[in-house]
């Protein structure tokens, strides 16, 4: 994880960053629990690094928007999606709902309203909400505007503001992802992070948002090919686009403000614990949801192993899980 406070041109916000990184973004101070690529990370995440809640905010009722931001994408319809990431992303986050989803439902474990400091809910404050429907309220094709080539963080915060102008939203409870088209690079992107996500606001109001650049344009970076696919009907070229997907989806349900929700004292979120596990407990797998195939990384379940805490994959309650 890297965090950062810095001004988001155009926005008048300070807003702390949370990245999926592969090495040191330039703009960001090192922190403790960093990410590397694949190789770099631990094989698992350090013992007694459970999440604490931090006081602020959680999602109760996620609502998911997604922004293809630039007429790189297409014009009137998208048709310059050659790992076709726009589809995939989107039946991928739709799916993480009701019965069919039982891979981000660590997530609802964690609470608001409870002791800073907490480490176990229980039955105490407001969880994390989980959609009995898909979570994506609605797509924007923005192809009015042409996404920079190497947009810098306050050019996606200010997209993001744009989006969610466009779908008058607001609030903890939203995601807007902000897909930048192949071919635009974000600054960092593939050498430094893979996606991150973060908060400004619009008209006054907290904005949680996705970095969410073009994935395959990093290959194995960001996932290609990380998880053996076998048979499972997954093309493994595009596998980084549910796993770096899935990672900030379940790091914006637990701490939208990307400050203050639930952290290690080290400052990692739930998905950076458990990043780039290749084999044991808490791998990265391929995993059915929806009814539907997909990669995914694991999940920091502080409740796992009579509380001891670990990375799980699968998660039905706080005693059968895995």
């Amino acid at each position: 994880m890297r965090r950062s406070t810095r001004s988001l041109l155009g926005c008048a916000a300070v807003a702390t960053l949370a990245l999926f990184a592969v090495g040191t973004p330039a703009h960001a101070q090192p922190a403790p629990h960093d990410m590397s690529v694949r190789s770099g990370h631990p094989a698992a995440p350090a013992a007694g690094s459970l999440l604490q809640y931090g006081g602020g905010p959680v999602v109760t009722a996620p609502a998911v928007f997604i922004v293809y931001w630039g007429s790189q994408w297409g014009s009137g319809s998208i048709t310059n999606d050659p790992a076709g990431e726009a589809p995939l992303q989107l039946s991928f986050l739709g799916a993480l709902a009701g019965s069919g989803d039982t891979w981000s439902t660590s997530t609802t474990q964690y609470c608001q309203g409870v002791p800073v400091g907490t480490t176990q809910c229980g039955g105490s404050g407001t969880h994390v909400g989980h959609p009995s429907s898909n979570p994506v309220r609605g797509t924007w094709l923005d192809s009015g505007v042409t996404a920079p080539r190497r947009p810098n963080a306050s050019q996606i915060a200010s997209e993001a503001v744009r989006a969610a102008q466009h779908f008058g939203v607001s609030g903890d409870n939203v995601q807007i992802v902000v897909d930048a088209p192949h071919g635009v690079t974000p600054r960092g992107f593939g050498t430094q992070y893979c996606a991150y996500h973060d908060q400004t606001t619009v008209n006054g109001a907290p904005l949680p948002f996705t970095n969410m650049p073009y994935v395959a344009d990093a290959g194995a970076s960001c996932g290609a090919n990380f998880v053996a696919t076998g048979g499972s009907g997954v093309n493994g070229a595009s596998e980084g686009v549910t796993i770096v997907g899935g990672h900030e989806y379940a790091e914006t349900l637990t701490d939208p403000a990307a400050s203050n929700g639930w952290l290690t004292s080290g400052g990692a979120e739930n998905g950076d614990l458990c990043a780039w596990i290749s084999s044991g407990q808490g791998a990265s797998a391929i995993v059915s949801v929806g009814g539907r195939n997909y990669a995914v990384q694991s999940l920091f379940s502080n409740n796992f192993n009579n509380n001891s805490g670990g990375c799980v994959t699968f998660y039905s309650s706080a005693t059968n899980q895995h």
